[in-house]
């Protein structure tokens, strides 16, 4: 398995996954544009030539960064890809400079086991004024907020 940045030739494959837990309401929607114009964002895990995973960081400020649409396909979920993903996209905030990567998620448990703990989302105005003003969840928002220093992050 290895992890790589997504191409637009990803996009499709991509899409049906978020639109997997999409459907469950475990995750936002993505359209194939929002998908398209963030692929530099975006890495997949593949293997054998399938994806089988994919996340994107979104940086956010200077010392802020998002961890978004983390995603595992069904049939590779237990195999580690999603904590291999998670863990990457830790190292490329380390590279850029970014202080804290944050998630906004219904999977505590498996961020707490990354190293993430709970924050309070109003540490976090940078996503508010961003992206939540628009969430149709906005005034009900029931996502958990969690948050890793990158100084902390164990290699």
């Amino acid at each position: 398995m290895i992890i790589r940045k997504a191409n637009i030739h990803d996009v499709d494959a991509i899409f049906d996954l978020i639109d997997l837990y999409a459907k469950e309401d475990l995750l936002l929607p993505r359209t194939h544009l929002s998908l398209y114009e963030n692929i530099q964002c975006i890495r997949v895990a593949e293997q054998d030539g399938e994806i089988v995973g994919a996340g994107s960081l979104h940086v956010l400020g200077r010392d802020l960064a998002e961890i978004r649409s983390l995603v595992i396909a069904p049939e590779a979920k237990g195999l580690g890809i999603g904590r291999k993903l998670v863990y990457h996209l830790i190292e490329e905030a380390e590279q850029l400079g970014v202080e804290n990567v944050f998630a906004m998620t219904y999977q505590v448990d498996f961020f707490k086991k990354c190293g993430f703990t709970i924050v309070d989302k109003e540490i976090l105005p940078q996503k508010i004024w961003k992206d939540c003003l628009n969430c149709p969840k906005f005034l009900n928002c029931d996502e958990t907020a969690m948050l890793i220093k990158v100084a902390d992050y164990k290699k």
